[in-house]
């Protein structure tokens, strides 16, 4: 990895992309710690202190502490991300999204990042608007009149629109996908924080047999979950397809083989994600309203709440955990399922003439995709439930609670090495386009 970015700044045009994403980023960060104006602060940090569960823990690890912080950038990339998910969801019922996506030119995709772009924008400002009128009254804000809300969410939907397009230019000139690589650098941006406080909670103060080992468990829990992640994210299942023989004038071309990559994470870090959103929505929606009740819906809202997991204070309340890793399973299979078509896959072999050897064209062919496909999505389900539910298992059993655990640990881990990959491909293509000019 060290080697393909020390290579890449030797190339001009590769080292200017580069610097330019850094540039952009840079923007980023300082967006988010530049406040809101007439937002009291100090207020919001006392209110998050004392909420549980993942939701605003995820939410401000998304949003690299802006969120926290109610900075310029505090809504961030979420509304991209949300709204990206919304319209990939709606491809499924909507023929006319779904044409735009399968369109092989340039036209369709153009029109469906407008459609995502505006629901962006949407999104961002039912967010701004619910944030700043729902804590506003509660002290949010310093002088709460028609001014200040107007400001805060002008301010709020502003800030969210400008990632989305730096991220849409970090994409377009500079190294990776830009929503990817804002959205891990925000993450990243945690991590001193977080390992601060592990620190402070296992190592400080403590003796130096203690601390030992404290260090030792530590790395190699965060170095384990790590290349398993990369496992994950790499591993793939190769299933060989014996190509037609073509002809060239008068003469008949011998047969190829080639294979058809099937990734064993093929869904990535989207069951974690939806498995989570389901798990903490009442929460979070109970939160918001101020709900402080007691009686069956409190006790129901403490089995969702991942604070309860796995705590040897309250081990009837891990059912809830079943439940998540259920959840996970069920979207691993589902999201595959929107993403890799069998019947697609198999009528286009038939169409083109090629096969996979000892199957059948058409239905076996289909049969058969789908019967390895269900293997492989269940052993990515394994992996992601390993990389899930760890943090509940030290966050339940020693109170460690970090940012870069599971969810954030498989965006960082799959953006850095697509990243990498993107520029050997771009260093590839120049030293091709070199060659071929000699």
């Amino acid at each position: 990895m060290f080697d393909t970015v020390k290579n890449a700044f030797k190339i001009k045009e590769i080292r200017n992309k580069i610097l330019f994403t850094l540039a952009m980023l840079v923007v980023v960060r300082f967006g988010s710690q530049l406040p809101v104006p007439g937002v009291n602060r100090s207020y919001f940090a006392s209110w998050f202190s004392q909420q549980t569960g993942d939701a605003f823990s995820l939410l401000n690890a998304f949003t690299g502490g802006s969120f926290l912080n109610m900075s310029v950038f505090a809504l961030n990339i979420t509304p991209y991300i949300t709204s990206s998910i919304i319209i990939q969801l709606l491809t499924i019922a909507i023929p006319k999204l779904e044409e735009m996506q399968e369109d092989e030119g340039e036209e369709g995709r153009r029109k469906l990042t407008a459609i995502t772009r505006y629901v962006t924008v949407a999104l961002a400002l039912v967010q701004a608007s619910a944030m700043t009128i729902g804590f506003g009254r509660q002290g949010l804000l310093e002088d709460y009149n028609a001014v200040n809300v107007i400001t805060c969410i002008a301010t709020l939907t502003a800030g969210s629109t400008a990632v989305m397009w730096i991220g849409e230019r970090i994409t377009d000139n500079g190294a990776g996908n830009g929503i990817s690589i804002v959205l891990t650098i925000n993450i990243i941006s945690r991590i001193p924080q977080d390992m601060s406080g592990l620190w402070d909670q296992f190592v400080s103060g403590k003796s130096v047999a203690n601390a030992g080992v404290a260090i030792v468990v530590i790395a190699a829990i965060i170095v384990g979950m790590t290349v398993l992640t990369i496992l994950l994210n790499d591993a793939e299942r190769r299933i060989p397809v014996q190509n037609a023989s073509k002809m060239a004038g008068r003469r008949a071309l011998g047969s190829s083989l080639s294979s058809i990559p099937l990734k064993v994470n093929t869904a990535g870090v989207m069951p974690i994600i939806f498995a989570s959103s389901i798990m903490e929505f009442p929460v979070l929606i109970s939160t918001l309203v101020g709900y402080k009740g007691t009686g069956w819906w409190s006790e129901a809202l403490r089995y969702l709440s991942s604070s309860y997991w796995c705590s040897p204070n309250y081990p009837r309340y891990s059912l809830g955990l079943v439940v998540y890793v259920l959840l996970l399973i069920f979207f691993a299979y589902f999201y595959t399922s929107i993403t890799f078509n069998p019947i697609l896959v198999a009528d286009n072999l038939k169409k083109s003439g090629s096969f996979i050897p000892g199957i059948r064209p058409g239905k076996p062919t289909q049969d058969y995709l789908q019967r390895i496909l269900n293997y492989i999505i269940f052993i990515g389900a394994v992996g992601l439930t390993i990389v899930g539910v760890i943090p509940f298992l030290f966050r339940g059993l020693f109170n460690a609670d970090v940012s870069f655990g599971g969810t954030s640990l498989i965006i960082i881990v799959s953006v850095i090495l697509e990243t990498i990959k993107q520029i050997e491909s771009m260093m590839v293509v120049r030293n091709y386009k070199a060659f071929l000019t000699e």
